[in-house]
């Protein structure tokens, strides 16, 4: 369990500070992503983006 939790908080590091690329893409409009807008900045958090790839990723990974 603890290793899940690991590798979605580092998910959601590294996609959040991708964030401007992966946009372009369309991740990070999926139902469940957040993004907060506060004295002007935006602070994305992309929790469902994450889940996704998350799970596509070791689909991948148990195929090879």
């Amino acid at each position: 369990m603890i290793r899940w939790l690991l590798t979605t908080f580092i998910a959601v590091a590294v996609l959040s500070s991708c964030w401007p690329w992966l946009r372009k893409l369309g991740i990070g409009r999926l139902p469940g992503d957040v993004t907060l807008r506060l004295f002007g900045k935006e602070y994305p958090f992309p929790f469902m983006s994450t889940l996704v790839l998350s799970m596509l990723l070791s689909l991948i990974a148990r195929l090879l």
